[in-house]
């Protein structure tokens, strides 16, 4: 039997039932995540040898693509359906999750890689840089809903405004693993890295992203309002402007992940109540469920492949430790003298979900250097996906209801 056959036929079938995983998921409390994960292992058990070999690192390059266009599609719905309107201080909270939470967390993974596990530092700072960000794409549990939803959420606004913004700041540190790793005796790499990828890109990634963002939604909201011609509902539009923006800001060498999400949050906030958001994010959502689909079902097939063959006791206990503490820990010190409740900081604290852009990051940096704990950093990244998917897809249904039932309010 045709190899094609099956796969297209799998895709299919995975497509086919995101189409009811997200009522599946609020009824039984349990993130789809799981159900797909567990679908890719007994997949690859009963018909691994039809299957592609889901291997990220000798199919790397494929890996860097796939799980880039989820992360950006995800991004775009991302940005879109935050109801809250930008500005510093309502921000806030996702901005020091972003700064004070990251970095140290970033440190931390780095320090107990080079001096446990004996990393080079090149691989310790990827290795941090790596399970840094909140993922943007398996969160949509612990995430606000579709735009206009009329909900006020701590915490879930916090959460997502955080996986918006870190998929994307979270880009230097991988650089500056690579620029470690290349060094080779050129005193220039480190200052090139603070001016151009720590400076440039991020300032070039938000700047495009703002200005592309503002004239997609003067196209959208207020031409049509000269030209009736020119108007259009079609959901499309969000997928367009995701491609868009990320290929003309990467072409200006800024960061495309920062841009996509700048210029989603510019399109809601030129018409903030606009009805249209609705249907582009709807499109969007649609689309980065089927990427989704496929992305985990290879997951799983890669834990029954030998992604985790590199994994020792002491890397375990680490990943667990990272999951369960320097996540919480490092966001609890990032939270301080915010004016949240103490469980809504525990909540954000503890639901750092970790996913494709972690995926993403360190297939990128292996295809700019070599790392030769290359392996080991596979092993580690994905059991601490796993732990996220199943900890985090096991309770963050019944917690997030509960706190809603407590903390969210009705807009007026």
């Amino acid at each position: 039997m045709s190899s094609y056959i099956i796969v297209i036929t799998i895709i299919g079938l995975a497509a086919l039932g995101m189409a009811w995983m997200p009522a599946l998921s609020r009824r039984t409390q349990i993130s789809y995540s799981i159900i797909y994960t567990l679908a890719g292992v007994l997949l690859y058990l009963g018909l691994g040898n039809a299957l592609p070999l889901p291997d990220p690192i000798s199919r790397n390059e494929f890996t860097v693509r796939l799980t880039e266009l989820v992360v950006i599609v995800s991004l775009m719905g991302t940005g879109l359906k935050i109801d809250q309107p930008f500005s510093i201080r309502s921000w806030s909270v996702p901005l020091r999750l972003v700064s004070v939470t990251m970095i140290l967390s970033i440190a931390l993974v780095a320090l107990i890689a080079v001096y446990f596990f004996g990393f080079s530092l090149s691989a310790a700072v990827l290795l941090g840089a790596v399970l840094a960000p909140t993922d943007p794409v398996l969160a949509s549990d612990v995430q606000v809903g579709p735009p206009l939803e009329g909900t006020k959420d701590n915490v879930k606004f916090a959460l997502t405004a955080e996986a918006g913004m870190n998929d994307g700041t979270a880009f230097p540190f991988t650089w500056l693993a690579i620029a470690l790793a290349t060094i080779e005796g050129n005193a220039d790499a480190l200052r090139d890295w603070a001016i151009v990828d720590l400076l440039y890109k991020i300032v070039a990634g938000i700047i495009i992203g703002i200005f592309l963002g503002r004239l997609i939604a003067y196209l959208l909201f207020t031409l049509p309002g000269k030209k009736e011609v020119l108007a259009t509902k079609d959901g499309f539009v969000g997928l367009s402007a995701t491609l868009l923006v990320y290929g003309l800001t990467e072409l200006a060498h800024g960061y495309g992940f920062i841009a996509v999400f700048a210029a989603a949050v510019s399109i809601r906030n030129y018409e903030l109540h606009h009805k249209y958001h609705v249907r582009m994010h709807a499109f969007t959502d649609q689309i980065e469920r089927i990427l989704v689909a496929i992305v985990l079902i290879l997951f799983g097939g890669s834990l029954v492949s030998g992604i985790l063959d590199k994994l020792t006791w002491p890397m375990a206990l680490f990943g667990i430790g990272f999951v369960l503490l320097i996540r919480p820990l490092t966001s609890i010190v990032g939270l301080i003298k915010t004016p949240l409740h103490v469980k809504e900081k525990m909540a954000i604290s503890f639901f750092g979900i970790k996913g494709m852009g972690s995926f993403f990051y360190l297939a990128f940096a292996l295809n700019e250097a070599f790392f030769l704990e290359h392996e080991e950093l596979w092993a580690i990244g994905a059991f601490v996906v796993l732990l996220s998917v199943i900890i985090h897809g096991l309770t963050a249904g019944t917690v997030m209801q509960k706190l809603e039932a407590r903390f969210s309010q009705k807009e007026a």
